[in-house]
C-alpha cells in the first residue's frame, strides 16, 4: 500500500504528467480561431454589417494576444490563479457574449461587444503562459519540442472544438459561442493544480527521447486525422452516428499520450537510486555561492556534459563517471569556467527583466522579425475568405481548415527542427526562423500569381511558416533572455503578432482591396451603361463592392513577400549575433572547460 502510495506521488508530480495535461489545455485555447464560425450568427442576430464585425476580430486579435497582464500576474500569484482568472475572463466574456446574442441580454453597444470579445479571447493567454512557463522550466534541456508541440495544440484548437461542436448537432448556430464560453473552462479548472514546475530537471531519464518521438507520432496522426475528417465530411454525406464515432476518435488520440507519465510512473522502475543519490548530494559550496547558483550548474549542466557513451557503461563505472562530472562542474563553477550570474547585469542566457531586454538590439531583432514574418501570415489568415472567392472558390471554409492543420503542423515541426539546429550543432535557433520566413516567401507568391492550385500550395507554406514562429521565438526568447521573467517577456513579444495584422490587413490589405473593388465596380457599371442595363445595376449599389480576380491581392501579397524577405535577413543577423551565447550554452567548448 505504501508502495502504491509512494507511486502514485510520484505520477501526480511527474512532468510528464505536466506536460500531457498543458497540452490538453492548449486542446482549448484556440478560441480564436473560431471567431469565423461565430461571426455569421453574431451578425444575423444583431444585424451587424461587414464593417462592424471586421471591428469585433480586431478586438479578437488584441485579446489574442495582448498577455503582458497574464505574464505579470503570473509572477506575483500561483500559477494555478491565473489558470483559473483566464477561465473566468474565457466564461464571463463568451458567456456573456451568447446571452446578449440569444436575447436573453438586452442588446449592448458595439464597444461593449468589443469589449467582451476581448476578454473572452484574452483568456487563453493566461492558459497559453502558463502551459508554456510550467513546460519550459520542467523541460529546460528540450525547449524547442515543448514549445513547438504545445504551441501546436493551440493551433489546432479551432478544428478540435469544431469537431467536438460537430457531434453536439445544435441546431442553433448560437450555442457554439456557448460550447466556446463553457468547454474551455471546464478543462482548464479540471487540470489547474496538475499544470506548474515540479523540478524536472531531476527526472531526465534516458528514455525521454523515445517518449518525445511517441508525442511526435500522436501529433502526425492527429493532423492527419483531422484533415481526413474534414474531408470527408465536407465531401461526402455521413450520419450524425458517424460524427460521433469520429469525434470519440478523436478523444482517444488525445487522450493516448497519458500513457507515457503513467508508464513511467507505475508500470517502470524509478530512475536508478545510484544516479539520483549523486544528483541530491552537493559538495561543500564554495563562498559568496548560493545555493541556488549551485544547483542550477549541477542540474542543468550535468545532463549536457555528460558524455552519451556514460549510459552503456555497467552501474558501478557509471556513477563514478558522473561523481567526477559533478566535482569538475562544480570547481569550474567556483573558478568562473561555468557562468553565474553577474552582479553587472545579465548578459545573453541569462535571467533578464523587461526593461533589462527592451534595451537590447538582440530583443527588438526578435520583435521586428516576429511583426514582419507573423504579421504577414495572419494577414493571410485573417483574408483567406476573400482571397479564395476572389479566386473563384466556393467552400472557402477547407482552405481555413487546412491552413489550420498546417498551422499545426508548422509549430511542432518548427520546434522538432530548431532543436536540431541548437543540439547537434550548437547553432543559434533563429537559422530555422529564418528558413521558415523564406519559405512564406514562396507561399506570398503562389497567393499573388493566382495560378490553378495556387490556394493548396500557398496555404501549405504559410501555414508551415507562419507556424514555425510561434515554435521558435519562445524558445529563443528564453535562451537568451532567460526563465525567470518569461512569462512577461513572451507576452510582450506577442503584441508584434497584432501589430503586424494591423500593418499589413488594416493598413495595406484593406485599402487596396477596396480600391480594386472600387476599380471593378466602376468598370462593370461603365459596362452595364453601353449595354442598356443601367437600371438593373443601379439596384445593387447599395451592396459592398466586390473583387474578383488574383488582382484583389495581388500587390498586397507582393508587399508582404518582400517584407518576408526583410525578416528573414533581421533573423540571420540575430544568427551572427547569438552564435557565441549558443556555442556556450549547448557547443563542446563547455566540456573542454571542465575537463
Amino acid at each position: 500500500m505504501g508502495q502504491l502510495q509512494e507511486r502514485f506521488r510520484a505520477f501526480i508530480n511527474n512532468r510528464w504528467l505536466v506536460f500531457v495535461a498543458a497540452m490538453w489545455i492548449q486542446s482549448c485555447a484556440g478560441i480564436g480561431y473560431l471567431f469565423g464560425s461565430i461571426s455569421p450568427v453574431i451578425k444575423s442576430n444583431l444585424n451587424y454589417n461587414q464593417r462592424q464585425i471586421a471591428r469585433l476580430g480586431v478586438a479578437k486579435d488584441l485579446g489574442d494576444s495582448v498577455g503582458f497582464f497574464a505574464g505579470s500576474l503570473c509572477e506575483i500569484l500561483p500559477l494555478w490563479a491565473g489558470l483559473l482568472v483566464g477561465a473566468l475572463k474565457n466564461f464571463i466574456g463568451y458567456g456573456s457574449v451568447w446571452l446578449v446574442v440569444t436575447g436573453r441580454l438586452p442588446t449592448l453597444p458595439l464597444w461593449a461587444m468589443c469589449v467582451l470579445i476581448f476578454v473572452g479571447t484574452n483568456g487563453e493567454t493566461y492558459f497559453n503562459t502558463v502551459a508554456l512557463v510550467s513546460c519550459v522550466q520542467n523541460f529546460p534541456k528540450s525547449r524547442g519540442p515543448v514549445v513547438g508541440i504545445l504551441k501546436g495544440f493551440a493551433g489546432l484548437g479551432g478544428a478540435i472544438l469544431t469537431q467536438i461542436y460537430a457531434m453536439i448537432h445544435a441546431p442553433d448556430h448560437a450555442s457554439l459561442i456557448f460550447m466556446i464560453a463553457v468547454a474551455p473552462t471546464m478543462v482548464v479548472i479540471a487540470f489547474m493544480f496538475i499544470v506548474r514546475p515540479v523540478a524536472g530537471h531531476r527526472q531526465v531519464r534516458q528514455t525521454d527521447a523515445m517518449s518525445f518521438t511517441f508525442i511526435y507520432s500522436i501529433c502526425l496522426l492527429l493532423a492527419a486525422y483531422l484533415m481526413a475528417v474534414m474531408l470527408v465530411q465536407d465531401l461526402v454525406y455521413v450520419s450524425h452516428t458517424v460524427i460521433i464515432i469520429f469525434t470519440v476518435v478523436l478523444f482517444i488520440i488525445l487522450l493516448v499520450p497519458i500513457v507515457i507519465p503513467v508508464s513511467l510512473s507505475f508500470f517502470l522502475d524509478p530512475r536508478g537510486p545510484e544516479e539520483e543519490a549523486l544528483l541530491s548530494e552537493t559538495p561543500k559550496q564554495e563562498s559568496g555561492k548560493s545555493e541556488s547558483d549551485v544547483n542550477e550548474v549541477i542540474f542543468s549542466e550535468v545532463e549536457d556534459e555528460k558524455p552519451k557513451e556514460v549510459d552503456l557503461l555497467p552501474a558501478s563505472e557509471r556513477r563514478k563517471r558522473i561523481a567526477q562530472l559533478q566535482s569538475k562542474l562544480f570547481q569550474a563553477a567556483a573558478e568562473g569556467a561555468v557562468r553565474v550570474k553577474s552582479r553587472r547585469g545579465p548578459r545573453r542566457g541569462e535571467d533578464f527583466t523587461l526593461m533589462q531586454a527592451l534595451i537590447k538590439a538582440d530583443f527588438w531583432l526578435i520583435f521586428i522579425s516576429l511583426l514582419l514574418g507573423s504579421g504577414s501570415g495572419l494577414t493571410v489568415i485573417d483574408n483567406l475568405g476573400q482571397m479564395s472567392q476572389a479566386l473563384g472558390y466556393d467552400n472557402t471554409h477547407i482552405f481555413v481548415s487546412m491552413i489550420s492543420i498546417w498551422n499545426f503542423l508548422g509549430r511542432v515541426g518548427g520546434g522538432y527542427f530548431s532543436e536540431v539546429v541548437v543540439r547537434d550543432y550548437a547553432y543559434p535557433r533563429h537559422l530555422a526562423m529564418a528558413v521558415a520566413q523564406f519559405i512564406m516567401i514562396f507561399g506570398h507568391i503562389f497567393l499573388a500569381m493566382g495560378w490553378p492550385g495556387a490556394m493548396y500550395i500557398g496555404t501549405m507554406l504559410i501555414g508551415l511558416g507562419y507556424g514555425a514562429h510561434w515554435a521558435i521565438v519562445p524558445a529563443a526568447a528564453s535562451e537568451l533572455f532567460g526563465l525567470k521573467n518569461f512569462g512577461v517577456l513572451y507576452n510582450f513579444i506577442t503584441m508584434a503578432n497584432p501589430a503586424g495584422g494591423l500593418l499589413f490587413s488594416g493598413l495595406i490589405a484593406s485599402n487596396i482591396y477596396d480600391h480594386e473593388a472600387e476599380k471593378q465596380a466602376h468598370q462593370h457599371l461603365h459596362w452595364e451603361q453601353k449595354s442598356g442595363s443601367f437600371f438593373s445595376s443601379m439596384l445593387g449599389l447599395d451592396d459592398p463592392p466586390k473583387c474578383e480576380g488574383s488582382i484583389c491581392f495581388f500587390l498586397t501579397l507582393v508587399i508582404m513577400a518582400a517584407f518576408c524577405l526583410v525578416a528573414s535577413i533581421l533573423s540571420m543577423i540575430l544568427v551572427y549575433r547569438t552564435k557565441i551565447v549558443y556555442k556556450n550554452l549547448y557547443g563542446k567548448s563547455s566540456q573542454a572547460r571542465v575537463s
